[in-house]
């Protein structure tokens, strides 16, 4: 009989591993954070990438490679390495283009998936002082806090924050987007990792994108799932590396808001 997840990996130790790995990762991004002349490059599907992108992902292999030999990778930058039934899904800094501009909306995403289930999340953020964390079946923090979504009874008592506007735009959703507008108390457009921090500690309600991939959401996944957030895509399929939009919310406010993006 297969071992479960929590057979074959000590989660606990999994997670001050990735920890570690961000914590690596923060100080090495922060070095090239705001600083004059940061080289900025164009990758084949024409988003940004810089040194420190790069530096951070291998910063973050070597502290897990260290620790788990055995687990495979698959990194932004340095794409897939390995074949495991464990495999760490690393954004060394989501947000490079914030990050480019010098904001402080980017941060260092490490999950950790076993046999297609996301098991821990550590969502990193050094230029806004604030880390997020959780473990599958477990609590959720935000800075050593445990983090709760807040639930609310309807939509219209809801703070909603939409991702890139453009991809949604373009797609059959654009329409509920804009009932979604009209009928929330307030609608926001934070982007990257900062609205999923705020939905898990209650500051947020719902999280609606519809241009994501794994590696921007898998640790934002676990963490919200774990605060107690329903997270999935657009048309309630789970999370998965095809995984392509996401809808964030308490379980009530999300059964709403997907019947909306159902019925587009």
């Amino acid at each position: 009989m297969s071992e479960t997840p929590t057979q074959m990996v000590d989660l606990e130790r999994a997670l001050s591993v990735a920890r570690q790995a961000a914590a690596r990762a923060d100080g090495i991004a922060m070095s090239y954070f705001q600083t004059a002349n940061l080289a900025v490059e164009r990758k084949s599907d024409a988003s940004p990438v810089t040194v420190a992108d790069r530096h951070c992902e291998e910063a973050i292999r070597e502290t897990l490679r260290q620790a788990f030999p055995e687990h495979a990778v698959f990194g932004e930058e340095y794409g897939h390495e390995g074949e495991s039934r464990c495999l760490w899904l690393v954004d060394p800094i989501d947000g490079t283009r914030s990050f480019i501009r010098g904001l402080p909306f980017w941060s260092v995403q490490i999950g950790l998936m076993i046999d297609g289930e996301l098991m821990l999340g550590v969502s990193s953020a050094p230029a806004f002082g604030e880390t997020a964390w959780a473990l599958s079946g477990g609590a959720a923090f935000v800075n050593d806090r445990p983090a709760r979504v807040r639930e609310v009874a309807r939509i219209e008592e809801a703070d909603l924050s939409f991702g890139n506007l453009r991809s949604l735009a373009g797609g059959e959703g654009w329409g509920v987007a804009g009932q979604l507008v009209a009928r929330a108390a307030r609608s926001r457009g934070y982007g990257d990792f900062y609205s999923y921090h705020r939905l898990a500690d209650g500051g947020q309600d719902a999280v609606i994108e519809s241009d994501v991939n794994i590696l921007d959401i898998a640790a934002l996944t676990v963490i919200c799932r774990e605060a107690g957030a329903r997270v999935t895509d657009l048309k309630g399929r789970s999370i998965d590396l095809a995984t392509t939009s996401i809808l964030a919310a308490g379980p009530n406010l999300h059964d709403q808001l997907l019947s909306l993006f159902h019925d587009a």
